[in-house]
């Protein structure tokens, strides 16, 4: 078959006319058993369970097959695993390659609940884990140990938005026979081609930018051929499914993603070089931007960026930083990110979320999504929200 250009995919993926029915979009086919006409076809359908076919609910049905066929075409490998969040993706990944006695490496600015798994979860279970510096390449080497059986990334970082030398960690990885996760979600399935960078594991937490509207939760999977029979069925020993009618959201939301992107791509770049130049803002972290950590590889390995980046501030304090959220019209406060609305959230100490690295920046953290608004709007809400900052500042100083 022809190859498709990106925005084409996006479109046709995942709709086969064995999933649709001939509909426009695949149905929502909601099922826990599966009947069978006959003893044969039953064990026809048994021998076929670990292929796409009605077996048991739990193995998915047409609605989930057609969505795993197009994260598989959008975003590479062989196969897709679904899970009811992004947390449960990423924890049922790793618990598939992981056994007492083993130890991981685990990105040092991975996402708090990524963190907790390892801390609260892994390390009852005999599972060691060893945080690493974003920015470590070549370095991993040194860290690596006969026991190492996974290796996770996260590019760019959680909140610090560090972007990762991810085929110079898979290739050192992959030299030692390591799994290569990766968490895939900012780039959504189409600004980075993980398996294209030795990536093993993909993963995404499909509640942000795949379904788009703020309004499900999901997690994805996608393996390469050495590790997709073992993910799969890992994960569906350990019970994991999803709704039919929650995938069929995530497949509405994935049509628009590329045009989503896009816009939230030029809102947030037009706000974060106006943050640039504002008075009050260190340097901004956005891996489109050259003040961000690891850009030089954002420019080499991703078509393209999205609206969520994070600044830091030159000073500030609880109550400046209260002042600054409290008072906004467009930005909502919210724990997490991907839809079409923008949010903010601050970080006073983010050493208290690392061990292998420590920041000394300048001031807090802001952490922004740039959502589908009209940017010059955003842009005046952050300026008044800046006049309450520096009121309370101003004010702490006479």
């Amino acid at each position: 078959m022809e190859k498709k250009a990106l925005d084409t995919s996006i479109v046709t993926a995942g709709r086969s006319k064995k999933w649709t029915q001939k509909l426009v979009n695949p149905p929502v086919s909601r099922a826990s058993t599966i009947v069978f006409d006959s003893v044969a076809d039953m064990k026809a359908s048994a021998s076929k369970r670990m292929d796409k076919a009605l077996f048991y609910g739990r193995r998915g049905t047409n609605t989930h097959f057609a969505f795993q066929d197009a994260m598989v075409e959008l975003e590479g490998g062989v196969g897709c695993a679904l899970y009811p969040c992004g947390t449960a993706a990423i924890s049922n990944a790793i618990l598939s390659f992981v056994k007492t006695g083993d130890h991981i490496l685990m990105v040092d600015g991975a996402y708090e609940p990524t963190r907790d798994f390892c801390d609260k979860i892994l390390v009852n279970m005999g599972v060691e884990t060893t945080y690493y510096d974003p920015m470590i390449g070549e370095g991993i080497r040194d860290l690596i140990k006969p026991n190492t059986s996974v290796l996770f990334l996260e590019s760019p970082c959680s909140i610090t938005m560090e972007v990762q030398d991810v085929p110079t960690l898979a290739r050192i990885a992959h030299e030692q026979d390591i799994v290569v996760m990766l968490d895939n979600t900012w780039a959504s399935p189409i600004n980075f081609q993980p398996f294209d960078h030795g990536v093993d594991i993909s993963i995404q937490a499909a509640t942000k930018y795949i379904v788009g509207h703020s309004d499900v939760m999901l997690g994805t999977a996608t393996a390469n051929a050495r590790c997709w029979d073992q993910l799969r069925e890992n994960s569906y020993l350990m019970g994991q499914c999803t709704s039919p009618d929650d995938v069929y959201l995530a497949m509405r939301g994935l049509r628009t993603l590329g045009v989503r992107l896009k816009q939230h791509e030029k809102n947030a770049l037009r706000i974060a070089h106006w943050l640039a130049e504002r008075n009050e803002v260190d340097h901004v972290r956005h891996p489109a931007l050259s003040s961000c950590d690891g850009h030089e590889f954002f420019k080499r390995d991703f078509k393209g960026s999205n609206g969520l980046f994070s600044l830091v501030l030159n000073r500030g304090n609880t109550e400046a930083l209260t002042a600054l959220l409290d008072g906004m019209e467009h930005f909502s406060m919210g724990y997490s990110w991907g839809g079409f609305e923008s949010l903010i959230l601050a970080n006073e100490n983010i050493n208290s979320l690392r061990t292998a690295t420590k920041k000394d920046f300048a001031g807090p953290m802001l952490r922004l999504h740039i959502g589908l608004e009209d940017p010059e709007d955003l842009i005046r809400d952050l300026e008044r929200g800046f006049e309450r900052f520096n009121a309370v500042l101003n004010r702490d100083q006479m």
